[in-house]
């Protein structure tokens, strides 16, 4: 790239860890990636799948408060992220199951790290709260 040329508004690829890029670039893959990964929904998904393969129905009665719309999309969108992986079984009635691929494995590990944290310092936070 020459001197005194601009990236276009969309690339984030080379920031540092710069969290303003986050806010001001709806365009970055970097916050489409973290507004996925982050919402209630997707990370109830993938860490109830870290334990097992689920059919729809199974992780619908397990997520509390989630419509089957909402569990639909949701799992279209990891699927489509590569980090849930749906199969289909040619029996009748269909089935399907949703399993976490290898990368939806390593985002777990990463979610239950925030989760580790937030048990830990939980009593410290309503302390905060209540003050």
């Amino acid at each position: 790239m020459e001197d005194g040329t601009f990236k276009s508004p969309g690339d984030c690829a080379d920031t540092a860890y710069d969290v303003r890029q986050w806010d001001a670039r709806e365009d970055c893959e970097v916050r489409q990636i973290l507004d996925r990964v982050a919402d209630k929904w997707s990370l109830l998904v993938i860490a109830l799948l870290d334990e097992c393969s689920m059919r729809f129905t199974e992780l619908r009665r397990e997520v509390d408060g989630i419509s089957q719309r909402m569990l639909a999309r949701t799992l279209r969108h990891l699927e489509r992220d590569g980090l849930v992986e749906r199969t289909v079984h040619p029996v009748v009635p269909p089935r399907v199951d949703y399993a976490l691929t290898p990368l939806g494995r390593s985002l777990h590990s990463t979610i239950k790290a925030l989760v580790d944290w937030t048990e830990r310092h939980q009593a410290e936070i309503a302390s905060a709260r209540n003050a």
